[in-house]
């Protein structure tokens, strides 16, 4: 049976945490044969590259958070303005459905859209509702979740709650399908260090800190691929300088699949798209939550994963050289409790989440002008809705 088409505008913007999942939802939706099409904000045109084959347009946001009195005044005219773009860009697009993937960048789209009756889905990374997407979810047609368990959502009050985890990119999905690297006694431990989309000074200092007291056979058994800030990353070649093992530095990691495809590994932040895109993988981590993350969603993010057993958890300030290099010793007298991590990490991954969101911006897409989604009232007794299953 040959699939309906249409035309789907994806709204994201911002970091990578909020681009990499609409990334990823691109691709699954053009390999259906949709149309796509990107809105997006000036720091999301830096991520344009990789939006390949489709066309990006660019509207005025402003964010409230972190702002006095006068910034947040300051902030309406653009907010509205914003409006006022995207809903002339969605009047010449006329989609089939509009997807925000939260942060502010996503506002103005979402909000034009549903002023005009076009259907709309919210997209969760985190498992912690994030505020713009708090604000909107009463008013869209559909909620798409990562987290069963997602603080701050309130099921009851939305028209519809699917849980369809965080899309990764099929390259990574691909992953979890292949055999983890080797890891004995004798072999490269090969480790992957990331600090999200710009890097974090705290993995710039602890983990070559860490590895420069490592013995020297230790650290001739390591392979370390690393993200840095800009301003650090000569400051970390200098620390690495006098070890034994290969480095290579990078200020951003722009094949993520391939480094994890070779990784045993992973040291990082808790985002939403590296807790993602682990499980997908079925890698292991050590992993740092920023501590001033809005509602401090990172803590909540890894809370499953660390449960499983498939990463270990530290503060910001428990994380230091001395425990680094301890539990990296740990590691390499006993290799196989990484391995267990990593089929720990990936039985809770949720490789389909680009799929079942997919299926669900189809849904939407079809149902066009006659709004069928239902409305929910009892989450325990959730039913096939017109050919839409929710999720728990």
């Amino acid at each position: 049976m040959r699939r309906r088409t249409s035309h789907i505008v994806l709204a994201a913007g911002g970091t990578g945490g909020h681009m990499f999942p609409a990334l990823a939802l691109l691709e699954e939706l053009l390999d259906r044969g949709h149309r796509v099409t990107l809105i997006t904000d000036r720091r999301g045109l830096k991520y344009r590259k990789l939006f390949k084959g489709i066309k990006i347009y660019e509207v005025e946001s402003a964010s409230f958070s972190g702002k006095g009195i006068l910034g947040k005044i300051f902030s309406i005219p653009k907010i509205i303005s914003g409006i006022f773009e995207a809903r002339s860009l969605l009047k010449m697009i006329n989609p089939g459905a509009v997807i925000g993937f939260g942060g502010y960048p996503s506002f103005p789209t979402i909000r034009a859209a549903i002023s005009m009756n076009i259907p709309t889905c919210l997209h969760e990374q985190n498992a912690v509702l994030g505020r713009v997407n708090r604000y909107l979810a009463g008013s869209v047609d559909a909620v798409a979740l990562s987290f069963e368990k997602t603080l701050q959502a309130k099921w009851h009050n939305y028209n519809f709650v699917a849980v369809t985890g965080n899309p990764v990119r099929k390259e990574i999905v691909e992953i979890g399908d292949l055999y983890y690297p080797t890891l004995g006694d004798d072999r490269i431990f090969r480790i992957l260090v990331i600090g999200g989309s710009q890097g974090a000074k705290i993995f710039s200092e602890v983990v070559p800190q860490a590895i420069s007291t490592l013995p020297r056979a230790s650290q001739r058994r390591l392979q370390i691929t690393q993200q840095c800030r800009e301003e650090d990353i000569e400051a970390v070649r200098e620390l690495y300088a006098d070890t034994k093992i290969a480095v290579e530095l990078t200020t951003f990691i722009d094949d993520i699949p391939n480094c994890l495809r070779w990784s045993h590994l992973v040291i990082g932040r808790a985002g939403a798209s590296t807790v993602s895109e682990m499980t997908a993988a079925g890698r292991p981590g050590i992993l740092v939550p920023y501590p001033h993350a809005t509602d401090n969603h990172q803590m909540a993010n890894v809370k499953e994963l660390v449960t499983a057993g498939g990463a270990w958890l530290y503060q910001n300030h428990e994380f230091d050289a001395k425990t680094l290099a301890k539990i990296l010793q740990r590691m390499a007298r006993h290799p196989n409790e990484v391995w267990q991590a990593a089929e720990f990490a990936r039985k809770i991954g949720k490789p389909y989440a680009a799929k079942d969101l997919a299926d669900l911006v189809e849904r939407l897409a079809l149902v066009k002008g006659n709004k069928e989604i239902v409305k929910i009232n009892n989450i325990n007794d959730l039913e096939e809705t017109e050919g839409l299953k929710a999720k728990r």
